[in-house]
């Protein structure tokens, strides 16, 4: 199944290093059977899209509890390819869960935010819980950073991109 993983970078850099990445928690999200089931509307692409936008707001979180890395302040998303994948509809509609590591060869492509996204990116991960519980407020925070298109990187790409970080 075709998933996306909230990294941060930090998790990119180990990703490379390593060659392989094990998701916070096991999440990722997926054009699940519920997702299809929750739009009245929409195409493959679309609901892609969905899934994608869903991983980079779980992002905004993991940069959050990651603490000062001296990286910059950008979401990424890995796209790979999982096996023995298990559907989450009771977390959301395109949650999944993956059993252990994703080599790098399963990876895909990377999004990653560019550096103009990131003074948007810190306010939206200092507002994410408080966006979570309904202020207005913090949801605009959140949505200025989502409104940034994220950059896309074949997965060899990946290490000349954190080498220009």
């Amino acid at each position: 199944m075709r998933v996306f993983v909230p990294a941060t970078l930090a998790m990119l850099q180990k990703l490379v290093a390593d060659g392989s990445l094990r998701p916070v928690n096991g999440t990722a999200f997926a054009v699940t059977p519920t997702l299809r089931e929750s739009y009245a509307e929409g195409d493959d692409d679309e609901l892609t899209d969905v899934a994608l936008r869903d991983a980079a707001l779980a992002s905004l979180r993991l940069i959050g509890d990651q603490g000062d890395t001296g990286l910059p302040n950008r979401r990424a998303v890995l796209e790979a390819d999982a096996d023995d994948v298990t559907l989450r509809p009771d977390l959301d509609d395109a949650v999944v869960r993956i059993p252990g590591e994703i080599p790098i060869g399963r990876v895909i492509a990377a999004y990653v935010d560019n550096a103009a996204a990131e003074a948007a990116v810190a306010a939206a991960v200092e507002a994410v819980d408080e966006a979570d519980l309904g202020d207005e407020d913090a949801e605009l925070t959140v949505g200025d950073a989502q409104d940034h298109d994220l950059a896309w990187y074949a997965a060899q790409e990946l290490p000349f991109l954190l080498e220009l970080l």
